[in-house]
């Protein structure tokens, strides 16, 4: 008979150290006695500044950990919330987090404490978020390609009339800026129907090699003559050391272009635009059947207004824009190409005034097409 093994106490101690998830162990009194790497990362709290202090001053302001914590403890039993707790701590960006609190029992069967496991949802939230926003588009889309042929046909013809009066009114410089009107206003609502055939039918794909700091560097070489006459400045800072990745370089210029564009006609005169790439070391992609696939991560930050809080839960809706003049479509079409590439795309405001864009893009190498599973921090 196979002896039966049993981790030793520093395998126990390797599992703490390296699990993905925080987990705070507390005696019967409330004190913390474990406090994993996870857990300083979450709160941004080392373990010398908790280990021997009580759970409930460290983290009095997060009300719903601590009654969890005091229900597990007073009534030995596990309970948990799995509806995404904010957990916000000094120094540290608000995570949405899952919580699950357990009794621990003595081998006598005494309680002499509890365990919290804290999950990340960070992620997960973005793919439902994801999952939401396809689906919008879908519909749309589907609506799109309707509504595309009914009007591009008799817009063709406005047109044509259009152009053809203009010749009749040679001449006449008052009417032909009348008939002009007509035909750059025809021209915008065809870009508009094209804009929204590209989100209902997007071109198939065409993968190959692309290095992201050149596609960048080429972009923002070219924008800064068209953002010149406002002194707008571009400081770049990218990561050399990333490899090719297998994508299609013009969706990836497409995709670029507009959000630097964004950025530029956000900005104030004199203004800079910070552009960073790296490889994320907080996310990686889980792959089924493969091994993980690291992400790159570009951030493209400005120091216009900012997006209020009202607008910016809608700006991946179709037609929602808050540009004069504008379409409503350009960042649509960007969550479409990210969707696509099975990556990620996040505009949020920055604490120092301005709009950050981040986009994760999975750091594919060959030409195999990978599924992600899901993403791990």
């Amino acid at each position: 008979m196979t002896a039966e093994i049993q981790p030793s106490p520093q395998e126990y101690a390797m599992i703490l150290e390296n699990i993905e998830d925080a987990v705070i162990a507390l005696d019967q009194q409330g004190m913390m006695t474990l406090f994993n790497p996870a857990a300083q990362h979450y709160t941004g709290i080392s373990e010398k500044q908790s280990l021997g202090k009580c759970f409930f001053e460290r983290f009095k302001q997060q009300k719903r950990l601590c009654f969890l914590a005091r229900t597990t403890l007073e009534e030995t039993r596990s309970i948990s919330d799995h509806e995404a707790i904010t957990l916000r701590t000094p120094g540290t960006k608000p995570r949405p987090v899952s919580v699950t609190v357990s009794p621990i029992f003595t081998p006598e069967g005494a309680q002499q404490g509890a365990v919290m496991i804290l999950r990340d949802l960070t992620q997960a939230l973005s793919l439902e978020e994801m999952g939401r926003r396809a689906d919008r588009l879908s519909t749309i889309g589907t609506l799109a390609a309707g509504l595309a042929h009914e009007i591009k046909n008799p817009l063709s013809g406005i047109k044509g009339a259009a152009q053809l009066l203009q010749m009749e009114l040679e001449g006449n410089r008052e009417l032909q800026e009348y008939t002009g009107l007509m035909i750059r206003e025809t021209e915008r609502v065809n870009r508009i129907i094209e804009e929204l055939l590209n989100l209902s039918r997007p071109r198939k794909a065409r993968p190959g090699k692309a290095n992201i700091s050149q596609i960048l560097d080429e972009i923002v070489m070219l924008q800064k003559q068209v953002f010149a006459d406002r002194s707008i400045r571009f400081a770049l800072r990218l990561d050399p050391s990333i490899p090719d990745i297998y994508s299609d370089r013009d969706l990836l210029v497409q995709l670029f272009l507009n959000l630097i564009k964004n950025a530029g006609e956000a900005s104030p005169e004199n203004g800079e635009i910070a552009i960073e790439s790296r490889i994320d070391a907080e996310y990686h992609m889980s792959i089924s059947g493969a091994r993980s696939t690291q992400m790159v991560l570009v951030t493209i930050n400005d120091e216009g207004p900012g997006i209020p809080q009202k607008h910016l839960e809608h700006i991946f809706m179709p037609f929602y824009t808050t540009k004069t003049g504008g379409s409503g479509l350009g960042l649509a079409v960007c969550q479409r190409i990210i969707s696509d590439f099975g990556g990620f795309l996040n505009i949020s405001n920055r604490p120092q005034g301005g709009t950050s864009v981040k986009v994760s893009l999975p750091l594919h190498r060959d030409g195999r097409r990978e599924t992600a599973t899901k993403m791990i921090s």
